[in-house]
């Protein structure tokens, strides 16, 4: 961890903020190819970086240095502890330096992602925003957990990771994803072949997901013994879904009756996630979501947790986050 000298007045102009970082080779890393790691903070933060040996000096406004320090430390933290600077990294360790972000809840105490690991046999997962952070704590936490915002901020993605978590560590001996087979706005016709060839198009997600987890093999092998299970909503009624790990994804496409049936399938030792984006509905004009109804009664219930993801949390490319908002605007602007 640097150590940093607090900056104090002369005159008018407050000296920088000096971060010492003792280690040259993973200064460099810090600061990425071209300095543009240093750039990307200096950008988020409205503060200008300049190196000096083994320091770097932060000028700018005083709350501005502190949170632009943060989010260096962090890095630095994480390329002390052997892991590399991976794509997204520097914007996780930004978003959760910057807790006064647009639509991000200010945490009591900083948050540590390292706290939130997932490790799966194929890669490690970390939360990229507080919100993920928040959204993996309460699917350790509670049974039920519904994850609800736009698209691309790991709703399902990290579901996942936590169910197979918790499946190869053995809390639970089975892994049962789900969705509803609703197409989005087009008619596709009937698909040729037999039931798994005309569902798998509309299970393709949750089968990324898993090959980002598990190796194809040992994937095919679990699937072949039924200890994870991909299928339509539709295949879930009349099952008890016991010692399981049950995620239900677009869940904004199940109806009323689909929705009640499923959250009483839980059975014992099971956990359950139900994400959705009530912005994106597919279902036929004057039918009413069963995910907006059970996020009106359910939401006082006890035991249940509720994450609600916003534009500022999608971690894909950072032109989503602007159509998103985009979009939103407009949709408040109509209202």
């Amino acid at each position: 961890m640097a150590t940093s000298a607090q900056p104090t007045t002369s005159g008018s102009q407050p000296t920088p903020t000096l971060l010492d970082f003792p280690d040259t080779r993973l200064l460099i890393d810090l600061c990425g190819e071209f300095d543009r790691n240093l750039a990307e903070v200096e950008q988020a933060f409205a503060v200008q970086i300049v190196r000096r040996g083994n320091e770097l000096a932060l000028t700018g406004r005083a709350k501005a240095r502190q949170k632009a320090s943060d989010a260096l430390n962090a890095i630095y933290a994480r390329l002390q502890s052997g892991r590399a600077i991976e794509p997204g990294d520097v914007t996780a360790a930004i978003r959760f330096g910057d807790a006064d972000a647009p639509g991000d809840k200010k945490p009591s105490a900083p948050i540590d992602r390292g706290a939130f690991e997932i490790k799966t046999q194929k890669k490690s997962v970390q939360p990229r925003t507080p919100a993920q952070a928040s959204y993996l704590r309460a699917l350790f936490d509670h049974e039920l957990v519904f994850g609800l915002g736009p698209a691309g901020t790991g709703k399902t993605y990290l579901a996942v990771a936590v169910a197979v978590s918790m499946f190869l560590d053995g809390h639970v001996d089975r892994i049962i994803l789900s969705r509803p087979a609703v197409e989005a706005g087009e008619r596709l016709g009937f698909l040729p072949g037999d039931m798994k060839d005309k569902i798998d198009p509309y299970m393709q997600p949750l089968y990324d997901a898993l090959n980002d987890f598990l190796p194809a093999k040992q994937l095919g092998r679990l699937i072949e013994e039924k200890r994870i299970e991909i299928a339509p909503l539709a295949f879930m009624r009349g099952r008890t879904l016991s010692n399981a790990f049950v995620v239900l994804d677009e869940a904004q496409n199940a109806t009323q009756v689909q929705m009640k049936m499923f959250l009483t399938r839980l059975g014992e030792g099971s956990r359950m996630a139900i994400t959705g984006d009530m912005t994106q509905v597919d279902l036929p004009r004057g039918v009413t979501s069963g995910l907006i109804e059970a996020e009106r009664i359910l939401r006082e219930v006890k035991g249940i947790g509720f994450t609600r993801f916003k534009a500022s949390d999608v971690v894909r490319h950072p032109m989503v986050a602007r159509i998103i908002e985009a979009y939103e605007s407009i949709g408040a602007r109509d209202a």
